[in-house]
């Protein structure tokens, strides 16, 4: 069997076939820039960076960075692998189905929607508590949360439906200019020598130093960071060159944004000292001002008019964001129409070769997932955000490990690619290192939403429920579709 015949559809850009994606729209930048979107290098430092630093390990939160982009490194092996030979906008319940069987990965497909549904809602609801807060302080004009984030949805809508490209030009502006400053004041504190004790390489990547408090509690946090990166292999549809384009946007994806964050987390740190880096980040959190802690060495670098323009970035950042998964939960949406696992209507194009009918599905569950919160008066940071994305890693984390495990079971029986490292060791030790991550994610879990207990019990076994409920559906469906002729 070639890799011809593995692939699920082979889109050619002189005869596009109705059902397939626009073909030739993205190139290697254009993928890389829905992955950092995905990512909101800002949002993750400003959210993630202070509680690692102040719960976790310290000043050896950059190595904990290190780790987690090794991780996600070796999974990426793997990923890229199967990526060659099966080519399809549902990446990984497609994955998975190649290797672990048909119904394992359409139940899978629902855990990836629950995954990213969950992700964009959470981000929803931080961007509407910042956007309401940033109108209320320069006009006055004091609205609920949830009147920006409803608007936002709408735009978010007439993006997606005006094709990739278009999106992939606004991400490119907005994660620009985001992953411009952060970078700048990175490489400025790294030529100075760093702040008042130095650049504290030892500090920060030295064992004792990763080693040091909760490392477990750090790891997670850069872990939840990586969160995205595999956005690269659902664009292959509408990728130039897909074999060639995803691997390439895949590597350079997870060494940028390891490399980013490891660097900008190290020069925050740097910029405070090794020694009062914890407590600042603890004294910022307990005034309820987390991005305080990474807002005012930038600031101090540039000057006072980076406080007014970072709160901007920082909505900007989760615009972007929310932007990525609206496209890549659409895309899941129309794979699953078009091979007739949801109502055919879902795969509907429009002029523009855009999946319309499963962005407007895409957008219906963004509302039902954000109303009830906005109903009920709860707070969107404490409660949206938080609980939903702790639930949306955890979610991730298991389809990675599946897909590893994928990928090791299909090369041993597909024999598509004799490549051991490629195809066997790579993906192991990626499985492993997931499995451990997973088992970090759930040991610190009331940490990561930080909620109740009663609260992380009940949002940890939402994943399996869903995965269970998928594996359901994907038989009562199959036999449905058997039953038919199909």
């Amino acid at each position: 069997m070639d890799s011809q015949t593995v692939s699920r559809h082979t889109v050619t850009p002189d005869a596009p076939t109705a059902g397939t994606l626009k073909p030739n729209a993205l190139g290697v930048l254009g993928i890389l820039f829905f992955v950092l979107s995905a990512q909101a290098p800002l949002t993750g430092i400003a959210g993630a960076a202070p509680i690692a630093v102040a719960l976790g390990n310290g000043p050896g939160v950059p190595a904990a960075y290190l780790v987690a982009g090794l991780v996600i490194l070796l999974f990426s092996v793997g990923f890229v692998a199967m990526g060659r030979h099966v080519v399809d906008a549902g990446a990984f319940y497609t994955y998975i189905g190649k290797g672990l069987g048909r119904t394992t990965g359409t139940g899978s497909a629902g855990l990836a929607l629950f995954a990213y549904c969950t992700i964009q809602a959470a981000m929803y609801g931080l961007y509407g508590s910042i956007v309401g807060g940033l109108v209320a302080s320069h006009t006055g004009l004091d609205l609920p949360w949830w009147v920006w984030t409803l608007a936002t949805m709408a735009v978010v809508q007439a993006l997606g439906a005006a094709g990739v490209e278009m999106g992939a030009r606004v991400l490119a502006v907005l994660v620009l200019a985001e992953f411009s400053i952060l970078s700048v004041f990175a490489l400025v504190t790294l030529v100075k020598g760093g702040g008042p004790e130095g650049l504290g390489l030892a500090d920060s990547f030295a064992p004792a130093a990763a080693l040091d408090g909760a490392p477990g509690v750090a790891v997670m946090f850069a872990v939840a960071s990586m969160f995205g990166f595999e956005a690269t292999a659902i664009y292959g549809e509408e990728a130039r060159e897909p074999r060639k384009t995803v691997p390439r946007a895949t590597y350079l994806a997870v060494v940028v944004v390891t490399g980013f964050f490891a660097l900008t987390s190290w020069m925050l740190i740097s910029s405070y000292g090794a020694s009062q880096a914890t407590a600042a980040a603890g004294k910022a959190l307990e005034g309820g001002d987390g991005a305080g802690f990474v807002f005012a060495p930038i600031a101090a670098q540039f000057g006072g008019w980076v406080g007014d323009v970072l709160p901007v970035l920082l909505a900007t950042s989760l615009f972007a964001g929310i932007l990525t998964f609206h496209n890549s939960a659409n895309r899941y949406l129309f794979s699953l129409g078009r091979d007739r696992l949801l109502p055919r209507r879902m795969c509907g194009l429009n002029r523009r070769r855009a999946p319309w009918a499963a962005g407007c599905v895409q957008t219906a569950l963004a509302v039902l997932l954000v109303m009830p919160f906005a109903l009920a008066g709860k707070d969107p940071v404490l409660t949206l955000f938080s609980w939903f994305s702790g639930v949306a890693v955890l979610a991730m984390m298991l389809l990675y490990l599946l897909t590893s495990v994928s990928v090791v079971v299909f090369f041993r029986r597909e024999r598509l690619d004799a490549r051991p490292w490629n195809t066997l060791i790579a993906p192991g030790l990626g499985a492993l290192g997931i499995a451990g991550a997973i088992w970090l994610i759930l040991a610190n879990f009331t940490t990561l939403i930080g909620g109740e207990r009663g609260t992380a019990v009940w949002l940890t076994l939402s994943v399996p429920v869903v995965m269970a409920l998928g594996l359901v559906a994907a038989r009562v469906r199959g036999r449905g579709v058997a039953a038919d002729g199909g």
